[in-house]
């Protein structure tokens, strides 16, 4: 009973059950379409709720992929832009027409999941559905404010950071595909403390800079 009501107050707790992982979830997303390509808002359509964190999953990805400098300033951007969508209370991504529309090689995408599946599986063992109302709208706003915070940290220029905090998003996408509000409080709290420590340190240089002037 418990159960039923809160799937009534919350469409998406009822949409979907436990039965796919993120790993899962995304081959069976992919595997839906026969074809040689796939519209990104087929694929959208597919996740459904869990959209955000599929995006957010794209985002974090190129963190790990040794890259001519200034990616982090472009996912840090990305994660922003999503980050913010969440904040004004939008349950499910809005993209402009022109990336909906976007054709991505089916055989491309299952490559690519090939490759993070061993990041995604290990950290599927860590994760579970728990604490799910965290990740349902309204607090997704916290979240929402907790990712453009993260996003402002890729942007900016901290040396040795982007690794850090890409797997921070990481988390953070597999902590809403899987529902993990424990694993999202523990995102929210190391945003926090990133954020603090990051402009702790940036202050300290300032001052530093100014006394040299």
């Amino acid at each position: 009973m418990r159960h039923s009501m809160l799937a009534g107050d919350d469409p998406v707790m009822a949409d979907k059950p436990h039965d796919l992982r993120t790993t899962d979830l995304l081959a069976a997303a992919v595997a839906a379409h026969d074809g040689e390509t796939i519209r990104l808002e087929e694929l959208m359509t597919q996740l459904q709720h869990r959209a955000f964190g599929f995006l957010l999953l794209l985002v974090a990805i190129p963190n790990f992929i040794p890259v001519p400098l200034g990616m982090g300033g472009i996912t840090g951007t990305l994660a922003a832009l999503l980050g913010l969508q969440m904040l004004v209370g939008l349950e499910r991504p809005w993209l402009p027409r022109w990336l909906k529309q976007r054709a991505l090689k089916r055989s491309s995408l299952q490559h690519f999941l090939e490759r993070i599946a061993p990041i995604t599986r290990w950290l599927e063992k860590l994760c579970k559905p728990r604490l799910e109302r965290l990740t349902a709208h309204p607090l997704t706003i916290a979240s929402g404010l907790m990712m453009t915070l993260l996003g402002v940290l890729l942007i900016l220029p901290i040396p040795f950071t982007n690794y850090v905090f890409g797997v921070m998003l990481l988390a953070f996408a597999l902590a809403l595909i899987e529902r993990d509000g424990g694993l999202l409080i523990l995102v929210w709290i190391a945003t926090l403390c990133s954020v603090s420590v990051s402009f702790g340190a940036m202050r300290s240089l300032w001052q530093l800079v100014e006394r040299w002037l």
